[in-house]
């Protein structure tokens, strides 16, 4: 058994989520957690809503609100999505908690502390109509290296280079399209250069991941320069550091602290359990293992800038160094980047109208079918498109008319016939055939799982559902009542099929897993889900907020587990709701209108 920290991108707080934000992080990390903990492993599954910087700033300003108060409002939005969609967080909490700044203000006096903070000037971009800092990343224009048009103030998304927004050309804002004034300032950089032939060494031991993300990575090492850590900016973390703390002006950048967030929300899962020191297990054990889930324009801040900085504190760069209080600490053991998930060809933007947000397909649909789709058809390794019509296409002809089916004849035909789970005979040659394809299912799709190549492991999941239904049509069990015995070996084996169909699919399709349970007569928990509990912050009783946690110990085990003949099981109902066919023009018409 091993300790595994599943680290889920933090989504921004300034506006609900749309469905491409969970294809990237939220889906394939809750596959990956509830298979671990299937599997044995102790799972810590953290994240939460990353709620500074510059955008939070303009969207409460635009809505007459402050900042605190819109963070608070979508934070609420977002962790009742999450839920809903069933994503299993140990802690799913945010950023602008009490913990969180202690945790984010330690990580920095100590990067400072060994030398890998460095003060210099700076050209910074301001906004000429409301006199703000406009982050690096809210500033497009043509790349001066490659010529793209779309890279951004931080990087080039098509040649992988590090830019400054003063090297773009014809650079402009995202938030309203004017041209940025730039002006002189004085920040702190975090040296990166100090840390290349350590993060070179590091990336070349890397295996098993994603050939698009460690060769982005690798990339970067070629043109490393020092990477601003601060801000001009009066939302956010204070500097902690004498004659910066006091500035109402400056503030840490806001992807400084949102990274150290997957520490920070570590730490507060500890004080919360009762164990302030639990954390430890998965940040100081080098035998324990890290997976960090985003979407591909994070890759940077994931292979790069946090690696950085945890070698920062543990003073693994060039200049040396101690840790501080929090010990030495484990780098990431893979970073899981997804592409894009686009709509009719077009990239998502809620500014364009180009959306089909969280809670709305969840309030039309079941969360599996989403579920389902993002995992089968999702951007794993490249981008792909969502379309209404092959939506409803996969959840109709594989969702209803294959899974669902096979668990509604199996059981229908137990019940009609038995009312329980019958006794199995003497196994003939299509019995046994059937059990060595399950059993063999379990080694095939948790090697695919464990290595995130989630398609291919839903694909052979469903191949299982595939074979079940054809060991059906071979055995025709509905022309068997004239002999019991052969009737009930051939129920048995199917509804273990069912059963071992079932637990492989339960990591993508948590709760139609819980209804097959209950449908085959099982009772309890099988599929454990998140759940929202109200909480005061840790370290100011004046604040309190929602977040995401669970008991996850019910977990059934990764294994084929006997059914017990005599488990009543009773006239089944459907698991899946068919999609008419009317959907389709309803949903492109809805998009057109909004």
């Amino acid at each position: 058994m091993s300790r595994i920290l599943s680290a889920v991108a933090w989504p921004y707080a300034n506006g609900p989520r749309h469905i491409g934000h969970v294809a990237g992080f939220g889906v394939p990390s809750d596959v990956f957690s509830r298979y671990m903990r299937m599997a044995g492993h102790d799972v810590l599954m953290v994240s939460g809503t990353d709620e500074h910087g510059t955008p939070i700033l303009v969207q409460a300003e635009k809505e007459g609100v402050s900042p605190q108060a819109l963070a608070d409002r979508y934070n609420r939005v977002i962790v009742e999505d999450l839920t809903q969609l069933g994503l299993s967080y140990d802690l799913f909490t945010r950023t602008t908690t009490r913990n969180h700044y202690a945790v984010v203000q330690e990580m920095f006096r100590t990067v400072h502390k060994n030398g890998y903070m460095v003060e210099q000037q700076t050209m910074g971009a301001i906004s000429p109509s409301t006199g703000r800092t406009l982050p690096d990343r809210y500033i497009e224009g043509t790349c001066p290296i490659c010529g793209y048009d779309g890279a951004r103030g931080d990087q080039c998304d098509n040649c992988g280079n590090q830019l400054d927004a003063i090297d773009l050309i014809n650079p402009k804002s995202r938030i309203n399209g004017e041209t940025p004034k730039f002006v002189e300032s004085t920040h702190f950089f975090l040296d990166l250069p100090a840390f290349a032939r350590a993060l070179e060494q590091w990336l070349s031991t890397r295996q098993g991941w994603r050939p698009n993300v460690l060769n982005f990575s690798l990339n970067l090492i070629d043109d490393m320069r020092p990477r601003a850590m601060t801000r001009d900016i009066d939302w956010g973390i204070p500097v902690p550091l004498p004659g910066w703390q006091e500035n109402p002006n400056k503030r840490l950048y806001v992807w400084f602290d949102a990274v150290i967030g997957y520490l920070s929300a570590s730490i507060e899962w500890a004080r919360r359990s009762g164990d302030p020191e639990a954390w430890r297990g998965w940040w100081n054990d080098p035998e324990a293992l890290s997976y960090y889930f985003m979407g591909k324009d994070n890759i940077t801040f994931h292979s790069q800038i946090w690696p950085a900085e945890l070698m920062g504190y543990d003073g693994r760069g060039s200049k040396g160094g101690e840790p501080g209080e929090y010990g030495h600490l484990q780098l990431p053991t893979e970073v899981v980047s997804s592409e894009y998930l686009n709509v009719a060809g077009e990239q998502f933007s809620t500014s364009r109208g180009v959306v089909i947000l969280v809670r709305d397909m969840l309030s039309r649909y079941q969360p599996d079918a989403l579920r389902y789709y993002l995992s089968v058809a999702g951007p794993e390794t490249q981008d792909t498109d969502f379309t209404w019509a092959e939506f409803k296409r996969r959840t109709n002809d594989e969702l209803v008319a294959g899974w669902g089916n096979l668990v509604n004849r199996t059981a229908n035909m137990i019940h009609k016939n038995f009312g329980a789970i019958p006794e199995a005979g003497e196994l003939q040659p299509v019995d046994a055939a059937l059990r060595a394809t399950t059993a063999a299912g379990f080694d095939t799709v948790g090697r695919l799982l464990g290595e995130h190549r989630n398609r291919q492991a839903i694909g052979e999941a469903m191949r299982v559902v595939q074979e079940a239904n054809r060991y059906l049509s071979e055995t025709e069990p509905w022309k068997l009542s004239g002999d019991r015995e052969r009737l009930g070996t051939v129920l048995h084996t199917a509804a273990q099929a069912v059963a071992d169909a079932n637990t492989m699919l339960a990591p993508f399709l948590p709760f139609a897993a819980q209804k097959v349970h209950e449908t085959l007569g099982g009772t309890g928990t099988f599929a454990p889900m998140p759940r929202i509990d109200e909480v005061e912050d840790l370290d100011d009783a004046s604040r309190s907020y929602p977040i995401i946690t669970g008991d996850y110990a019910a977990t059934p085990r990764w294994a084929s587990v006997p059914l017990v003949p005599g488990t009543s099981v009773a006239k089944p109902v459907p698991v899946f709701t068919k999609l008419d066919d009317a959907i389709v023009e309803e949903e492109i018409a809805r998009a057109e209108q909004a």
